[in-house]
């Protein structure tokens, strides 16, 4: 299958949509997840396009879990979390909703969780104050 390059966050890595920013390199962006789980989800994608980690290359697999490491210490430093919840989705068959590579960063604990994945879209101004909260931790 081809990468569809108008999902959200191509667009969002072409500046097309606006993110609320936690972390940027030459291969990776990390971002508030509009929709989260819990307080201080944040999701980590590598700037290449890639559907699932399949089609990922290992360049950019390997920027990827280098960003999410730094993301997950910030999200429970911030979010005072006694666990960091680390989960990726591969194919709509798993739950996976935007087909672009990400990986999820939740601080909390699987059974803490409450919501399933994409079922609220939060306040945009609940997500920048929590946002400043991980960015200073960083």
């Amino acid at each position: 299958m081809a990468y569809d390059t108008q999902n959200i966050f191509a667009k969002i890595l072409r500046s097309e949509i606006p993110c609320i920013k936690l972390y940027e390199d030459e291969h990776t962006l990390a971002f508030m997840d509009i929709m989260p789980q819990a307080d201080g989800h944040a999701l980590v994608i590598p700037k290449e396009g890639a559907e699932t980690l399949l089609e990922l290359s290992d360049e950019a697999a390997s920027a990827c879990i280098r960003t999410t490491k730094k993301v997950a210490a910030a999200v429970k430093k911030a979010m005072a979390a006694p666990g960091i919840v680390v989960f990726q989705l591969n194919g709509p068959a798993a739950g996976q909703t935007v087909p672009h590579y990400h990986v999820h960063v939740l601080p909390s604990s699987l059974g803490a969780l409450g919501k399933g994945h994409a079922s609220t879209m939060e306040d945009p101004a609940k997500l920048q104050a929590i946002a400043e909260k991980i960015k200073a931790a960083f």
